[in-house]
């Protein structure tokens, strides 16, 4: 598991603030402006939900699955060369213009779930915060204590307005068919490059690939 999580605090989960706060620094409009910082704001300190960072709440979390800050945190062994390349991917559309082309990125496919629809339409069913902390997979499955997820509870405090405010700020500011064909095409090889990420940790893990991304 460690070969599974240890990337994912690597290649965004550390720095997610950070690549939003690239967007935010593009001067996108006034209200991107405050969906973004108010984003940034709770990613870096939480003090909209629990009052701590989330990357903090998530190197808790592998703490409850036996892993300790040092071992996530060393700079060896490097990462595999997917997951490099997804993550300067990351930064490239975090800094270079248009603005709604890396919100897209960042705030659409890194930060969103296959519940989009479901959650802005208003007709997701949510289990209790406690029956979902009980069922969660790491719980479930590796033992991880329910104490230790608290950035599930996290992100169930804030996530539903950060959804809104994402779409929000990419339909209502794309624009043009050009931007927009901008757009998609980032979210396409942010998806291939993600994919082909995770294919590297399948490898990295010993899993045996089918249909890969390659």
């Amino acid at each position: 598991l460690l070969v599974h999580f240890r990337p994912e605090l690597w290649t965004y989960v550390r720095d997610f603030p950070v690549l939003l706060a690239r967007v935010l620094g593009q001067g996108p409009p006034s209200d991107v402006r405050c969906a973004l910082a108010e984003n940034i704001f709770e990613e870096q300190t939480g003090k909209l939900s629990l009052g701590r960072p989330h990357p903090e709440l998530f190197l808790e979390m592998m703490e409850g699955l036996g892993f300790s800050r040092d071992e996530l945190t060393a700079s060896t062994p490097e990462l595999e060369p997917e997951a490099i390349e997804y993550r300067s991917f990351l930064d490239a559309v975090s800094i270079e213009p248009p603005w709604v082309v890396g919100a897209a990125v960042l705030t659409i496919f890194v930060e969103g779930s296959v519940h989009e629809r479901a959650e802005l339409s208003g007709t997701r069913q949510l289990p209790t915060v406690e029956e979902q902390v009980r069922l969660h997979p790491m719980v479930q499955h590796y033992g991880c204590p329910p104490e230790k997820l608290l950035l599930v509870r996290a992100h169930r405090m804030v996530e539903g307005g950060h959804r809104r405010d994402a779409w929000a700020s990419v339909l209502d500011h794309v624009g043009d068919d050009l931007t927009a064909q901008r757009v998609v095409a980032a979210v396409t090889r942010a998806h291939e490059k993600w994919m082909r990420y995770r294919d590297a940790v399948s490898r990295a893990m010993g899993v045996e690939i089918i249909g890969s991304a390659g």
